[in-house]
């Protein structure tokens, strides 16, 4: 008789969702497909054999063998130019965006919100170290800001991640930001006690966060937390652009705008939390 010993995942396994050492090229099927899905983004919605190939960093073989599969089961299509995204991720993703509470209750004040103030809106939620993307309000050109739904950014510079790493116990929010703190431009903060301040600071504000080009040149973005019956579920912002000749943020009349509907998200979802 063969005994399989179980033993729980270390640390950094919980954050990867693999034990497989950092670096080391994926070695499972989903892995490679998801770093294949993974190269698609809004600026490149097409790609080539060679670049998928170049973006993953998997041999131009293997990524023509998976592709193939891929195109079967409708992951991924055939275009003039390569290669795009398949109906099947539009299918899933349309299911898990109907699907979704927070956006069901959000998305309508979110829009609302950045129709009023002309600036872009976000919903998101922590992820490890990284804040998702569930929504985004918006007219198109409105504000150039490169973000969509379903996109991540380190939560470290994003005045989003930061509102939700100030709701956190201070070693909680210690371990998300372990191993994390890459500059992403000449104002993104670094340094770990800094930031720890930076949240100390977020805390004494009631939960405000400012990001002022620390995630991306040129914008700048103003986030308060969602709670759901005291605990943060998630954070929603106003972004726009703060270079040349636009003037900054004006952060107490934004950060006051979202509070009240911040506030409201919270009475909605607080009900359908309690009859969970």
């Amino acid at each position: 008789m063969t005994v399989d010993i179980v033993t729980e995942p270390a640390t950094e396994e919980l954050w990867t969702g693999s034990a497989r050492p950092a670096g080391a090229p994926p070695t499972s099927m989903i892995e490679r497909m998801t770093l294949i899905l993974d190269a698609f983004d809004a600026t490149t919605p097409t790609l080539t054999l060679l670049g998928l190939a170049e973006r993953t960093g998997l041999p131009r073989s293997t990524v023509h063998r998976i592709l193939d599969q891929m195109i079967r089961l409708r992951w991924l299509a055939h275009t003039p130019g390569g290669y795009r995204l398949g109906l099947r991720v539009l299918e899933l993703g349309g299911l898990a965006a109907e699907h979704n509470e927070l956006r069901e209750v959000v998305g309508p004040l979110l829009y609302d919100l950045s129709q009023r103030t002309g600036l872009v809106g976000h919903l998101a939620v922590l992820d490890g170290r990284e804040v998702l993307f569930l929504d985004r309000a918006g007219r198109r050109g409105q504000v150039a800001i490169p973000t969509r739904i379903g996109g991540r950014l380190p939560a470290h510079c994003t005045a989003l991640g930061k509102a939700l790493l100030a709701t956190l116990e201070p070693g909680i929010a210690e371990a998300s930001l372990r191993g994390n703190t890459v500059a992403r431009t000449a104002r993104t903060i670094i340094d770990r006690v800094e930031l720890h301040r930076e949240l100390a600071r977020i805390r004494h504000r009631q939960g405000v966060a400012v990001d002022t080009e620390e995630s991306l040149p040129g914008v700048g973005c103003v986030a308060v937390p969602i709670r759901g019956r005291g605990v943060a579920v998630a954070a929603i912002s106003l972004s726009g652009t703060v270079n040349g000749d636009r003037a900054a943020l004006d952060t107490a009349r934004l950060a006051r705008a979202l509070a009240e509907v911040a506030n409201e998200a919270s009475r909605a979802l607080t009900p359908r939390h309690g009859r969970g």
